[in-house]
């Protein structure tokens, strides 16, 4: 099994693999060409970016990721400044979703055990991010996390376990505060 294998199925890869490494060095490069404030057309190269085209889609620079392919957003997609993507599993977006600026969505992770970590292997876990949410500013969505529909998360939180459809939740760690009823709020 190859080391991309290995990471997208969450188990433990060596990040240094020269396929993963030549990866990243093309996303790097799609991102510095997008964070130039005199780039190319910044939809083409989000459309480089991700390997398809997303409609309605919107980030404001400067943005950044791992790998970009490991991004899947819906339609209507909204991201403010300077949010960061570490896309080493999947990361699921649904539509009409809004992110405020310095949202951190962060599959890796490092092992516990610290002979692995000292061996620099990594793991990730996919995330996902139902329809119709907004997540406030300065939010972090650690790995594993599902976010429902409708939720809206306040800035500042940080999620470490998934948070339902329909509430609001806040806070570090992120818990719910209240629920939400669509149509009357």
């Amino acid at each position: 099994m190859t080391e991309k294998e290995k990471m997208l199925r969450g188990e433990y890869y060596d990040p240094q693999d020269a396929t993963l490494v030549h990866l990243r060095e093309n996303a790097q490069n799609l991102m510095n060409q997008y964070n130039h404030p005199h780039g190319e057309d910044k939809g083409r190269l989000l459309d480089m970016l991700f390997g398809y085209h997303a409609e309605g889609l919107s980030i404001r620079a400067p943005f950044y990721c791992d790998y970009g392919i490991n991004i899947k957003v819906g339609r209507n997609f909204y991201a403010n400044y300077n949010c960061v993507f570490l896309d080493v599993a999947r990361i699921t977006i649904g539509d009409d979703v809004f992110f405020g600026p310095n949202v951190s969505v962060i599959t890796v992770n490092h092992p516990i055990d610290p002979i692995k970590r000292r061996q620099g292997l990594e793991y990730a876990e996919e995330i996902r991010i139902g329809d119709n949410v907004w997540i406030g500013a300065d939010v972090t969505v650690n790995p594993g996390v599902t976010i429902g529909d409708n939720a809206v998360i306040g800035s500042g939180a940080v999620v470490v376990k998934d948070v339902p459809a329909n509430v609001v939740a806040a806070g570090n760690p992120c818990k719910v505060i209240r629920t939400i009823e669509p149509g009357r709020e």
